[in-house]
C-alpha cells in the first residue's frame, strides 16, 4: 500500500486483492495529470463539479476515492477494481453511498454533467462504453480523458470523435496524455455494433459450428484464440454428474464444450469482468437452452468456493494486469482452485509454454503432467492431493 497524493488530500491506496509483495501501484501519472487538471493546477481553470460526474474505467478507484466529495459515479468492468475501489474508500473514510458504483453491464446514468474516461486496454470496451453512455452525454457535458501514452492511440480519438464529438489531445506529462472532447448533440453516431456474435469453426470438437457471443473487452472478442482452440481439442474426457468449472470464463466457449461433451454435467463459469461472465451466459444458453444447469459468477478466482466442492477446473489464466505482465493472477487462480477441488480433483490448465507454469503448479500440487504441446502452449494437468 502507498501514499497517493492528490490536489484534494493524501489517500492509501492498494490494489485487490491486497499483497505487500505487490509492487505494482493502485495509481499511475495519468490518473495524476487527470486529478491536477481537474484542480486548475496546469494553468487551465479549475472544472465544476457540482453536477453529475461520471467515471468510467477507474481501474482501482484512485479517481472516485480523490473525488468522492463531488459524489461521483464509478462505471468498471472489473470486480476486482470494484473491490479496490471499496476497500479504498472505506479506508479514506468516504461514506458507504457516497459514490456510486455501476458495471459495465448496469443501465447507464441518465445524466452525464462531466465524464471521465480512464483509457482501458480494450479500444472496443472503450467504443462499446461510449456508446452507451453519449445518450446521456449534452453540449454542456465536460469530457476529459486519460492515459498513458502507449495507450492513446489515433483510433482512440477517432473513437470519441465518431460516437461523443470534436476531440484532441494534451501535451504529454510524465509519459502521460489527457483527451479533450467537446460533446455534438447533433452527431449521428452509427449503432453500437456490440456485443459482436459469430459461428465458431469446425474441427474443435463440441462447440464446432455453434455460436459465440463475445461482449466488448472480452479477450479475442472477432475470433477464437489460439490458446482455447488448443485446449478445445484436448478436452478432459468427463463423465457423470460432476462439477466442473471454467475459470476465466471469458465467453464461455471451454465451460460449454465441457458441458456438451458431457451432459450430466453441472458447469460453473467464473471471471472477473462483467463483460466476459455476460458473454459466457449468452454463449452457454444459445448453445443448451435457458433450462440447462449452470452458475454464472464474476468474482476473484474461486474464493467463494466450497473447499472440495469442485470436481474439474478447465483453466486458460492471463498473464497481463492492464499494461503490466504479471503471473500473479495465474497464481491466484492455481491457489483457489486447489482449494476448491476435492482429493483427487483435476486443474487443467493451458499457457504460453514460456511461462513455465508447470513450476508453480508442482510446488502447489506436488505434482503436474503434461498431457499436450507444440511449440507455443502446453496443457498442464495437476491433481489435488
Amino acid at each position: 500500500m502507498e501514499s497517493f497524493t492528490t490536489p484534494s488530500g493524501e489517500f492509501e491506496l492498494s490494489r485487490f486483492p491486497e499483497d505487500p509483495r505487490e509492487r505494482l501501484r493502485a495509481w499511475d501519472a495519468a490518473d495524476e495529470y487527470l486529478l491536477r487538471h481537474l484542480a486548475g493546477i496546469d494553468g487551465a481553470p479549475p472544472v465544476d463539479l457540482t453536477g453529475r460526474p461520471v467515471v468510467l474505467g477507474d481501474r482501482w478507484g484512485a479517481l472516485v476515492t480523490a473525488l468522492a466529495e463531488h459524489r461521483p459515479v464509478q462505471v468498471s468492468d472489473s470486480y476486482l477494481g470494484r473491490e479496490a475501489t471499496r476497500a479504498n474508500l472505506a479506508r479514506a473514510g468516504v461514506e458507504p453511498g457516497t459514490v456510486e458504483l455501476l458495471t459495465t453491464q448496469d443501465p447507464p446514468p441518465e445524466r452525464i454533467d462531466v465524464l471521465l474516461v480512464r483509457v482501458p486496454k480494450s479500444l472496443a470496451l472503450l467504443e462499446d462504453q461510449l456508446h452507451r453512455l453519449a445518450p446521456a452525454v449534452h453540449a454542456g457535458t465536460v469530457v476529459v480523458g486519460t492515459g498513458m501514452v502507449t495507450e492513446i492511440h489515433t483510433s482512440t480519438l477517432r473513437l470519441f470523435e465518431r460516437i461523443l464529438g470534436p476531440t484532441r489531445t494534451s501535451l504529454a506529462v510524465r509519459k502521460a496524455r489527457l483527451i479533450f472532447c467537446t460533446p455534438d448533440p447533433e452527431l449521428t453516431r452509427a449503432a453500437n455494433p456490440w456485443p459482436l456474435r459469430y459461428e465458431l469453426p469446425d474441427g474443435i470438437g463440441p462447440v464446432s459450428g455453434r455460436t459465440v457471443t463475445n461482449h466488448a473487452g472480452v479477450f479475442c472478442a472477432d475470433r477464437l484464440d489460439i490458446g482455447t482452440r488448443f485446449l478445445l481439442g484436448h478436452l478432459p474426457p468427463t463423465r457423470g454428474p460432476l462439477r466442473i468449472v471454467d475459470l476465466g470464463c471469458g465467453n464461455g466457449v471451454v465451460g460449454t464444450a465441457a458441458a456438451l461433451a458431457n451432459p450430466e454435467a453441472e458447469l460453473f463459469f467464473v471471471d472477473e469482468s462483467h463483460q466476459a461472465v455476460a458473454s459466457a451466459e449468452a454463449t452457454f444458453r444459445d448453445a443448451l437452452g435457458a433450462g440447462a444447469k449452470a452458475e454464472f459468477t464474476v468474482g476473484d478466482a474461486l474464493t467463494g468456493a466450497e473447499p472440495g466442492s469442485v470436481d474439474v477446473v478447465l483453466n486458460n489464466p492471463p498473464f497481463h494486469s492492464h499494461q503490466a505482465t504479471t503471473d500473479a493472477t495465474a497464481w491466484r487462480m492455481f491457489t483457489t482452485a486447489r482449494r476448491a477441488l476435492r482429493p483427487g480433483g483435476e486443474l487443467w490448465v493451458v499457457g504460453n509454454r514460456h511461462l513455465g507454469y508447470h513450476v508453480k503448479l508442482r510446488k502447489l500440487f506436488g505434482t503436474c503432467e503434461l498431457v499436450a504441446g507444440d511449440r507455443k502452449f502446453v496443457l498442464l494437468k495437476a491433481v489435488r492431493k
